[in-house]
């Protein structure tokens, strides 16, 4: 009786130690499965994020050669009406928006110059447009909580930015005067430059406005760009 009352207290002794050694053993367990979950995250956001930029890509270039190919010189000419700017409202529903809009309007403008015969004078809106296209974009997808505001950005940008350099290339396809003036675009590029601005901001804001807005609304309801950040 005596050895096995000296024996009893220790079995609490040896479960307290064996679930001291569980604890820790769980907790690594815990923080390493964590960590998995860290690791897996970034790779799930960039391939989502690689997957919207293609689409939205393709999406807006093949809305844009539709346009350049069915309006013609409402797309490209001094008054443009572009139904693929519409599509810029997705910069405000996912950051994909950015890179994706960007990319489809150089694929686009690429594509222009084919089909309008610029030339070597196409590049110009490769290169100056696709730039308007991704400073409308950023500042939609910065401004997105302001709707209304956040669509000023590409309508200010595209009205800046191609004005700047449409001069030249209305003289590419053969336009010589302001449209609906007698107005030399050689003699007078301030007053084509102005003429530019607000032919092309009020176009832009028509299409952005008129069309994107709803769009935008009818995105949302479908929650299709939920979780983005």
């Amino acid at each position: 009786m005596a050895a096995q009352e000296t024996q009893e207290p220790q079995e609490p002794r040896q479960t307290q130690e064996t679930q001291g050694t569980q604890e820790p053993r769980q907790a690594q367990r815990v923080q390493r499965a964590q960590e998995a979950q860290k690791a897996q995250k970034p790779q799930r956001f960039t391939t989502r994020l690689i997957a919207r930029t293609g689409m939205i890509a393709a999406v807006y270039a093949a809305l844009t050669i539709l346009a350049l190919t069915l309006l013609q010189g409402l797309a490209w000419g001094p008054i443009q009406l572009r139904i693929s700017e519409a599509v810029c409202v997705l910069a405000l529903l996912t950051r994909a928006g950015i890179p994706g809009l960007t990319i489809g309007c150089i694929i686009a403008n690429l594509v222009g110059i084919a089909l309008t015969g610029s030339g070597a004078l196409g590049l110009l809106d490769v290169v100056c447009g696709s730039l308007a296209t991704f400073l409308g974009a950023f500042w939609a997808w910065k401004l997105r909580e302001r709707p209304n505001i956040a669509l000023l950005g590409p309508v200010i940008a595209n009205a800046l930015i191609v004005a700047a350099y449409l001069p030249l290339m209305l003289a590419a396809y053969g336009f010589y005067t302001v449209p609906f003036t007698e107005i030399s675009l050689v003699d007078s590029y301030p007053l084509m430059y102005f003429f530019g601005v607000v032919a092309i901001g009020i176009g832009e804001a028509i299409v952005v406005y008129a069309l994107g807005l709803p769009l935008l609304k009818a995105l949302k309801k479908l929650n299709i760009f939920t979780g983005e950040g």
